[in-house]
């Protein structure tokens, strides 16, 4: 795809593990605007396994959350009318893990925001592998403000 992500445009210099473009080590979660959605594909290799051919939990709370975030930073830019989004953090985080997570094909992330009131927004999100929505969640995410120590990261 060479469509720049929202990673991509608004923070290329992140180095967070999750989502960060300029992470050599991380999962450089694509996240793309679909009407109200934000969307990505991934695709899993060996180490992101818990064991052969399932996914790890570690890594499906991340793809979740990094994705959910992003969606809820995209939410609170377009409601501010800002150029930027601002840089949002997670507040609360719930996942459920529904059944195991195959890695043998793509990965694919759907979040949107179901309420928002001031800097934050809640997100729900869902992972679907094999044609199945195999992990959900639920979050909190909040715009921070200058002194906190990710105020800027992006």
């Amino acid at each position: 795809m060479t469509e720049k992500s929202l990673q991509e445009i608004y923070a290329p210099r992140n180095a967070c593990f999750g989502c960060g473009p300029a992470n050599p080590e991380g999962l450089h979660i694509r996240s793309f605007v679909q009407g109200d959605e934000v969307i990505a594909e991934w695709r899993a290799g060996k180490h992101h396994e818990a064991f052969p051919g399932v996914l790890n939990g570690g890594i499906i709370g991340t793809l979740l959350d990094c994705h959910c975030n992003w969606t809820a930073a995209w939410h609170l830019m377009q409601k501010t009318g800002a150029e930027t989004p601002p840089c949002t953090v997670t507040a609360e985080y719930s996942i459920s893990l529904k059944r195991p997570t195959p890695t043998d094909g793509p990965i694919e992330l759907r979040a949107h925001v179901v309420s928002s009131s001031g800097d934050r927004a809640v997100v729900e999100g869902e992972l679907i592998a094999g044609g199945k929505v195999c992990d959900t969640c639920c979050g909190t995410f909040v715009a921070v403000q200058p002194g906190h120590p990710a105020y800027h990261r992006w």
